[in-house]
């Protein structure tokens, strides 16, 4: 794994410039091969949404801890998850970790009242819980929809950097599964026990994880060495990385690299990773390099999501939290 992680400039395929596409999926192939992580620059978002976004994270855990209980997280992973709420049976890298100490409130998709997948009471579908703030629905459904722009125009990249047509993704994700998890991270003293962590060692989900740029450090991936780079912030970029879901749909040759958060800044932290993923019902069979059969069968989005939960959490179903659900 190289030490720098990769940065991808989106400028030219957004110009329509002949070669941006396959460029890029080079770039790409590379990063999820050497990596697991990448940056992008051009990416069509605006800081101004960015920073509303971030302030609105501020804003939601500012409220007294009664009102975000009022919107106690359910199971569809939806919902407010109070501070150290959640432990993995498992870390990543073998140790043994304490709660996570950090509060975070999730949304998904807004889906219509007669949708129906809320019809039919679907799991990882239900409505929205939204704060009794102003504007604060608004904004972030804004910020969802630019992210989820994001990802979609990224999809092609994917593609090419499997060596398959670029519209090879659309039809897995022409409705797809998302989640925005803001989150706050209070300062860990330097008297906290080394092993309580921001977020412990883990690995996301997701097939694609978009992070806007903090600027409160504390986010770490690991090398290959068991060490840990602390991931850079260069203004104007994007994080992104892959995470099990693509993992498993590439037939393991993409990377879902192992990252934690820190904060031991003496300021509070907040983040707004955005969890992509293919659409609920759509089947995802491992990708294989030569057409060899896969190490893996196909899975659907809600065989992955409820396997994962039941392998690795301890607690029930209402308090549940997965990176990337």
């Amino acid at each position: 794994m190289s030490q720098t992680i990769p940065v991808l400039d989106l400028g030219p395929l957004r110009a329509g410039e002949p070669g941006a596409l396959e460029k890029l999926g080079a770039e790409l192939r590379h990063a999820f091969t050497e990596v697991g992580f990448y940056f992008v620059r051009n990416h069509g978002i605006s800081q101004e949404l960015l920073d509303t976004t971030f302030a609105e994270a501020e804003r939601f855990h500012a409220q007294p801890l009664e009102a975000k209980l009022a919107m106690k997280i359910n199971e569809h992973n939806i919902g407010y998850m109070p501070m150290r709420g959640a432990t993995t049976r498992m870390n990543v890298v073998g140790d043994v970790a304490l709660p996570n100490a950090n509060e975070a409130v999730f949304f998904k998709r807004e889906l219509p009242e007669d949708h129906p997948d809320l019809l039919a009471n679907l799991r990882f579908r239900g409505r929205n819980q939204w704060p009794a703030l102003p504007g604060f629905r608004e904004n972030i459904l804004a910020a969802c929809a630019a992210f989820e722009g994001l990802g979609l125009t990224l999809l092609p990249l994917y593609a090419r950097a499997l060596d398959l047509p670029a519209d090879f993704f659309a039809p897995f994700f022409a409705e797809p599964m998302y989640t925005l998890r803001m989150s706050h991270y209070p300062d860990q003293p330097p008297t906290a026990p080394a092993n309580e962590f921001g977020i412990a060692p883990h690995v996301d989900t997701s097939f694609m994880t978009i992070l806007a740029q903090n600027k409160v450090p504390g986010l770490s991936l690991r090398l290959p060495d068991g060490s840990w780079l602390d991931a850079p912030a260069p203004e104007g970029a994007l994080l992104i990385n892959g995470g099990m879901m693509l993992r498993r749909w590439t037939d393991r040759r993409f990377l879902a690299t192992p990252h934690r958060v820190i904060n031991r800044s003496g300021r509070e932290r907040y983040a707004i990773p955005f969890f992509m993923d293919a659409g609920y019902h759509a089947v995802m069979a491992p990708i294989t390099a030569d057409g060899s059969p896969a190490r893996e069968p196909a899975i659907t989005y809600p065989e992955f999501m409820t396997g994962y939960q039941r392998a690795n959490f301890h607690h029930a179903a209402e308090k549940v939290e997965l990176q990337g659900a």
